[in-house]
């Protein structure tokens, strides 16, 4: 049986150029622990947080490619998942690969333009970490046309919208999946406060034990601030972004 549920997020990973200085930024900040590079996977490497797996680094082949965190969202048939992103008007970047026994895997683009991973478990199932400090957390997906994005990923993944969610907003709704409880992320629309040359993404956040401590140890590495913190529902957030220019959350309990 498959850990995560259809459409669940289910691993995240960020891709770096420099790897060594990305192994030591998480490090310090979630107290992550990294695997040896696989040199079958281009150097791809596991992070883990008390020995379970927390997020993937990669380092960045060419300049071209983005310095991201990229999300993936479980499927059990990752061929059923590429056709249902291309009926819904998506694209395929990556097809469905194959890495050896861990599973397979697909890279797409939203019809808004936001970039995104299926996964179909192997032996590597995806995130072991619980909402504990260091572990994966939220996701948010930011886009510019908010009812195509929630069609999008309804169709695709099932996504429902949750309007009377206590975190819902104009401009910002959380989104559970089908017939089942509890919320699995959000979207939020684009508004005038982001530049025009800033596409459609997806932001991944991680729990910390306190933001403040957080936000000095990401600063203190080479790291900035990209949105300062703030009080949530769910609790104190703010947005970070690496020394290599990879972005990202970090949320602390209430």
């Amino acid at each position: 049986m498959a850990a995560y549920a259809e459409g669940a997020p289910c691993w995240a990973d960020v891709m770096l150029p420099d790897l060594g200085k990305g192994k030591r930024f998480y490090g310090e900040l979630f107290g992550w622990t990294f695997s040896e590079g696989a040199p079958e996977f281009g150097g791809y490497t596991q992070a883990f947080r008390n020995g379970k797996r927390a997020a993937g680094l990669m380092p960045r082949e060419n300049a071209s490619m983005p310095t991201a965190w990229g999300l993936y969202f479980a499927t059990d048939d990752i061929r059923r998942t590429d056709a249902a992103i291309c009926e819904a008007g998506g694209r395929i970047f990556a097809e469905p690969m194959r890495l050896g026994d861990l599973g397979s895997m697909l890279i797409a683009v939203d019809p808004a333009g936001a970039v995104f991973g299926a996964w179909q478990a192997g032996t590597h199932q995806g995130f072991e970490t619980a909402q504990e400090p260091g572990g994966y957390l939220w996701m948010a997906l930011h886009t510019r046309h908010p009812d195509a994005s929630d069609a999008f990923y309804g169709k695709v993944f099932g996504f429902e919208g949750v309007p009377d969610s206590p975190m819902a907003r104009p401009g910002f709704l959380p989104w559970r999946l089908a017939g089942r409880p509890g919320e699995i992320g959000c979207r939020i629309t684009m508004g005038e406060g982001f530049p025009a040359h800033v596409p459609a993404h997806f932001t991944v956040s991680f729990l910390v034990a306190e933001l403040a401590a957080a936000v000095r140890t990401a600063t203190g590495l080479g790291g900035s601030v990209v949105v300062e913190p703030t009080q949530t529902p769910g609790g104190p957030y703010a947005v970070l972004r690496d020394d290599q220019g990879a972005t990202f959350g970090v949320m602390a309990p209430k």
